[in-house]
């Protein structure tokens, strides 16, 4: 069963913010990468936005220019094909495009339950290998300085990038740390073993094997290796995708992760629910999973989960320590960021041996 909510709150919706330009829709503001700076929480928000105008026969599809910024591609309705609302396949090369971009603003959420403000300071797309637009970001601080993974698509495929900020003012771009197709990339916040740390969702083209999150390690934080296996879903709750939600934090014995899982559709067209779960890996070697969750830990409830861009979508991209309790914060219906307050206790004891 999914652990009991001592807090569910919707903290963003689409209306709640301005689009970056007047002929663009706001329709998503979602996945948060999330981090305590100085006494408050910060919220890096994915938000996701396409053109107004609709022009009979064609299709909308925006792309950033480096140096120009928007623009769209206009094609017609007969030279793609829609299955999925977020993508259109391209007839005449069979590759995809997206039928929205996205970049991460910055929001100050206080003591983390609500939002604070909305401000102005954003990432957005620089580079061609950001064209099609930068999402999904996670934060983790590693001794005084804060990391930020973020998913950057372009023709070339779904990469993760890294930045860094000491002050969520300025950011530097450290570039691609994991070509495509890979994403879902967290650090842990502190050297194992004389390493960085990272968990990472590699998506095979050819589908040898169950969705997978592996682990990799790094001396400098930008080249990666020593990839290792670390769990494929086996659940019916993950047998569609399998990744790394919030970034893990130790407690006690051991790693806490907090994934998320997808279920395989079972028509075309659809994308599956998605849902957390959660699982404890070793101290010394997170390679290895001492105790994981059975089943999810939470599930699309609410209205705001169960409806929106994506239906039923519980995605988790951060969490927040109490002193009795988690703070996880997750996109949901691929349109709205939400907060939810679980027990410490009632969490850790849903872990199960493997």
């Amino acid at each position: 069963m999914p652990l009991k909510r001592q807090l569910d709150r919707l903290l963003l919706r689409p209306s709640h913010l301005p689009a970056s330009r007047d002929d663009f829709e706001v329709i998503g503001a979602f996945n948060p990468g999330v981090t305590k700076f100085g006494d408050e929480v910060v919220l890096l928000v994915r938000i996701a936005e396409r053109p107004k105008e609709q022009r009979p026969g064609f299709v909308p599809l925006p792309r950033w220019v480096p140096g120009d910024g928007l623009t769209i591609d206009w094609m017609a309705e007969d030279e793609v094909i829609q299955d999925d609302p977020r993508v259109v396949q391209v007839k005449k090369t069979g590759r995809s495009r997206l039928t929205y971009t996205s970049y991460l603003r910055l929001v100050r959420c206080g003591d983390g339950r609500s939002v604070r403000e909305v401000t102005d300071i954003q990432i957005k797309p620089e580079t061609e290998l950001e064209e099609f637009g930068v999402e999904d970001s996670r934060i983790t601080k590693i001794g005084d300085r804060y990391y930020i993974t973020y998913v950057a698509v372009s023709r070339y495929g779904v990469s993760t990038a890294l930045a860094a900020t000491n002050d969520f003012q300025q950011f530097e771009r450290l570039g691609v740390i994991f070509c495509p197709e890979n994403k879902d990339v967290v650090l842990f916040p502190e050297k194992i073993d004389g390493d960085y740390v990272a968990l990472h969702r590699p998506v095979p083209g050819t589908p040898f094997n169950r969705p997978e999150m592996w682990l990799a390690r790094s001396v400098d934080l930008t080249d990666w290796g020593r990839h290792r296996w670390l769990h494929g879903g086996g659940s019916d709750w993950e047998t569609g995708r399998v990744g790394a939600g919030a970034p893990p934090i130790l407690v006690g014995e051991g790693w806490l992760e907090i994934y998320h899982g997808n279920r395989k559709p079972n028509r075309p067209g659809a994308v599956g629910m998605y849902s957390a779960g959660a699982m404890l890996l070793d101290a010394e070697d997170p390679s290895r999973i001492l105790r994981r969750t059975r089943k999810p830990i939470l599930t699309p409830t609410t209205e705001f989960e169960r409806i929106g861009f994506v239906h039923d979508v519980v995605f988790p991209t951060g969490i927040v320590p109490l002193e009795d309790s988690y703070l996880v914060y997750l996109g949901a219906a691929d349109t709205c960021c939400a907060v939810v307050e679980l027990d410490q206790g009632e969490l850790l004891s849903s872990l199960e041996a493997v």
